[in-house]
């Protein structure tokens, strides 16, 4: 999946406004929501939204802009796992 985002490279950004308001771009997927967390695909990884009453005000695959409102209390993204070689490509670096 990675090597996916990586290939796919829209132009990602965010915009946060008072820990309240949430303007991003880049993002190709909703994969889960709720009140509490929202898991985004974005074109630099995946991207989990968490905080209280969390609601997807538009969302627009053709353009990759989403906006969300509620109170956010934290922004995280999992690494991009690349193919490197391997297990042995790793220990003989």
């Amino acid at each position: 999946m990675g090597d996916e985002l990586l290939n796919n490279t829209k132009a990602h950004n965010l915009i946060m406004e008072d820990r309240k308001r949430l303007c991003l771009s880049g993002v190709s997927d909703v994969t889960a929501f709720d009140e509490e967390k929202v898991t985004l695909t974005t074109s630099m990884g995946i991207l989990t939204v968490s905080g209280q009453g969390l609601h997807i005000g538009n969302f627009s695959r053709e353009t990759g802009e989403l906006n969300m409102d509620g109170e956010i209390y934290a922004l995280n993204y999992e690494e991009l796992k690349r193919k490197d070689g391997g297990f042995f490509a790793n220990i003989f670096r």
